[in-house]
């Protein structure tokens, strides 16, 4: 019953869902394309059998890249379809992997759209990333018999109070899984706890993402043309925090310090550049320029795939989502570079990978607000402590490698595939 009043709202709310899809294409033109899709509807042919790999969106897929190439080593006759729900992840796998795998929207968890979607594709299997998990799919591939699996999976316990509000949805379509590899022990407890069937833990693909090669000598070359100038980087904030980076910015001792400002959301960088302009900060943007003018102070880091690149430029790496209560952002491709980082008070969505990268000396938390500038001021200032951390920070990335071997040989012993 709690599943057909579920599916009912969303068939009262499809307008509205369709209206924001062009809403939101005013500013990314990528969620006006494609419509079709999210209601099952596909014209690509598949001739191969299909393994299907969901990643909702830029992070997400990320982290499926080491289990994505994984795969297609293992599965050579297998087309990978990877599929997302923002056009910045479907352009994230584009750059990523280009026409080595087949890529489309996943549907709106409609049963008729699921239908034509697995109808269409006829994948052998399908794998979520993290906490991906609709009741209608999860119903839908039961009912065909498609088997389904969550990796890397992992649920904080603020998503865990939230999803048992709702457990007469979430618990059968968490019961309807094949299978689950959990991040970590805590991350399993809590699924299982909801539901799901009893998994292993596996670790966290991304900690098997090496940094490519071309970005970091490509930060490393800017950071090069910087000079002797002190270079902060905000990375992937998130609506509000740019405000209190430029508090900070203002409160510097070094006016000299060059800030590199990553919103998280492509969206955002049109309105964070006349959000810095509007406080008489000297901006100059990345989509423009890569030569940084001596009184510049922000340089906006507007353009996609380009991370590595700005960690490997920056002295100094504060991750955006933990200043205000967004959960935190992943903070690994930052110690596997070697730049220090700051964390905020709030990383729930990281918490394990925050409370590890601290106690190995890779990363610090501020607290109190009023305490940040400060503490960067004291950072940029300190060569030895910053090489100690950005040393500490590589030797964590790689003590926690191996999360794509552990899951795929569940994966493995879980489905015939082959």
């Amino acid at each position: 019953m709690a599943r057909r009043l579920y599916t009912l709202l969303l068939w009262l709310l499809l307008p509205l869902m369709l209206l924001r899809l062009f809403w939101r294409g005013r500013k990314l033109p990528g969620y006006r394309h494609n419509v079709l899709e999210r209601l099952g509807i596909y014209r690509t042919a598949v001739k191969q059998p299909v393994i299907w790999l969901h990643a909702v969106s830029v992070g997400e897929t990320r982290a499926a890249a080491p289990l994505v190439q994984a795969l297609r080593q293992r599965f050579p006759t297998h087309t990978i379809l990877l599929t997302h729900m923002t056009p910045t992840g479907r352009e994230t796998g584009r750059q990523l992997f280009g026409d080595s795998v087949m890529q489309a929207y996943l549907p709106y968890d409609y049963p008729c759209a699921i239908r034509r979607f697995l109808r269409h594709f006829r994948p052998t299997a399908g794998l979520l990333l993290e906490t991906e998990l609709w009741p209608n799919l999860a119903h839908v591939c039961k009912r065909q018999n498609t088997p389904l699996l969550l990796v890397n999976a992992r649920l904080s316990e603020r998503s865990a109070r939230r999803y048992q509000r709702i457990r007469a949805l979430i618990r059968p379509a968490l019961a309807s899984l094949s299978g689950l590899a959990a991040q970590t022990g805590e991350d399993a407890r809590r699924l299982e706890q909801l539901g799901a069937p009893a998994g292993i833990v596996t670790g966290n693909l991304k900690f098997d993402i090496a940094p490519p090669e071309e970005l970091v000598e490509r930060g490393r070359a800017w950071r090069k043309a910087f000079g002797d100038r002190a270079v902060w980087l905000a990375a992937s904030t998130r609506d509000g925090e740019e405000e209190l980076i430029f508090d900070m910015l203002e409160k510097l001792a070094d006016d000299k310090a060059l800030l590199i400002l990553v919103p998280r959301h492509p969206q955002r960088f049109e309105e964070v550049a006349k959000l810095a302009e509007s406080r008489g900060l000297k901006v100059q943007r990345r989509s423009q320029t890569t030569v940084v003018e001596p009184a510049t102070q922000i340089w906006l880091g507007d353009s996609m795939g380009e991370m590595y690149a700005y960690y490997a430029a920056s002295d100094l790496a504060v991750i955006g989502g933990s200043i205000r209560p967004f959960g935190g952002q992943n903070l690994i491709e930052a110690c596997a570079v070697g730049t220090p980082v700051l964390l905020g008070e709030h990383t729930e969505n990281f918490a394990d990978v925050a409370r590890q990268a601290i106690e190995a000396g890779a990363a610090l938390r501020v607290q109190q607000r009023e305490d940040w500038p400060k503490i960067v001021v004291e950072l940029l200032t300190d060569a030895a402590r910053r090489q100690a951390m950005g040393q500490a920070g590589q030797a964590f990335a790689a003590r926690h490698r191996g999360a794509t071997e552990r899951t795929m040989a569940h994966i493995m012993r879980l489905l015939s595939v082959g």
